[in-house]
C-alpha cells in the first residue's frame, strides 16, 4: 500500500469525506472551494456531491499532489474540478461566486492565515459559508506539533478578524472540531 493511500486509509478512520461534506451542507449544484486540498481527500468526494453543473475549484502549494489529483479526476471522470498549484495567499478562484469555502486541517500550515481568510472572503457569495475543519489544541501521537495547532478559540478569532461571523463551533470526533462561519 502507498503512504497516500494509507494516510487517506487512516483519515477515513477520523473522517468519512461524503458524511462530512453532506454534514456542512455541500450538495448538488454548489461551488465549493478546497483550499490547501492536498490530493483530493475531500476534493474528489466534494467534485461527485456537486454533480456535472457545480463546480469545484481546489488549490495546495504541493505540485504533486495537485498532480495526484488531477490524476484521481480524470480516473473518476470528473470534468467539474480545478486544480491549480499555488500558494492560498495568492489564490482567489473568483468574486462572490464560492458556496463554500473549506480548509481541511491546514489553516495553521498557511504562511498567513489571515490573507487566506481574507481572500476567503472575497470568494464567498453573501450567502455561502466559511468551513474550518483542524486539530484539536492537545497532545496527541500524530498530526502537527501541538504549539503550530489553532485552538478553537484562536481560529475562531482569526475568522471573526477576517469579517466573518461565527455560525458554530463543534466537535468532529475526537481529534478534530468544525467552525462554520458566514460573510
Amino acid at each position: 500500500m502507498s503512504s497516500h493511500r494509507y494516510e487517506e486509509a487512516v483519515r477515513k478512520k477520523w473522517h468519512e469525506p461524503e458524511t462530512t461534506l453532506k454534514e456542512i451542507g455541500l450538495r448538488a449544484d454548489m461551488v465549493f472551494m478546497d483550499v490547501g486540498c492536498g490530493d483530493g481527500f475531500f476534493t474528489i468526494p466534494a467534485a461527485r456531491l456537486v454533480g456535472e453543473k457545480g463546480k469545484v475549484y481546489a488549490v495546495d502549494a504541493d505540485a504533486s499532489a495537485i498532480n495526484r489529483l488531477k490524476h484521481k479526476a480524470v480516473e473518476k471522470g470528473l470534468r467539474n474540478l480545478n486544480a491549480t498549484v499555488g500558494a492560498a495567499e495568492e489564490t482567489v478562484f473568483c468574486n462572490e461566486c464560492a458556496d463554500i469555502v473549506f480548509y481541511s486541517i491546514v489553516l495553521h500550515d498557511f504562511r498567513d492565515p489571515a490573507k487566506v481568510l481574507q481572500n476567503a472572503k472575497r470568494m464567498i457569495q453573501p450567502a455561502g459559508k466559511l468551513v474550518n475543519l483542524d486539530w484539536k489544541k492537545k497532545l496527541m501521537p500524530f498530526g502537527p506539533p501541538v504549539q503550530i495547532r489553532f485552538s478553537e478559540e484562536q481560529a475562531a478569532n482569526l475568522i471573526k478578524q477576517a469579517d466573518f461571523r461565527i455560525e458554530s463551533i463543534r466537535d468532529a470526533g475526537r481529534y478534530h472540531y468544525v467552525i462554520t462561519a458566514k460573510p
